[in-house]
């Protein structure tokens, strides 16, 4: 079971697609931004761009995913193949592996 637990009201509840919150912090739209640029990441070809940068190689073997891996460390990180489903937890992720280098800002 995934998703987001909610108060509200007095009422828990879990949420199983946070979007569905509008209004709320859970709702808000996120988005990655390069904090030395300052650039939006818009595009799997802007980010990969970014990542080969800072040592990251794309990795070919799955292909319902997009990966990068750091050869000088065990970090994975793998994305949905659609940009469009890419969420708030692969941006959190690629902060975590890649510290000052990227944040996550609300849009």
């Amino acid at each position: 079971m995934s998703g987001v637990w909610v108060f509200k009201n007095g009422v828990v509840r879990l949420i199983e697609n946070p979007g569905d919150c509008q209004g709320s912090s859970i709702g808000r739209q996120k988005v990655l931004v390069h904090v030395s640029s300052n650039e939006i990441i818009t595009s799997y070809a802007v980010l990969e761009m970014k990542l080969s940068l800072l040592g990251w190689e794309r990795y070919y073997d799955d292909l319902e995913l997009v990966q990068f891996h750091k050869r000088s460390t065990v970090h994975l990180i793998s994305l949905p193949k659609d940009f469009s489903k890419f969420k708030s937890m692969h941006m959190y992720d690629i902060v975590v592996k890649n510290r000052n280098e990227f944040e996550v800002r609300d849009m």
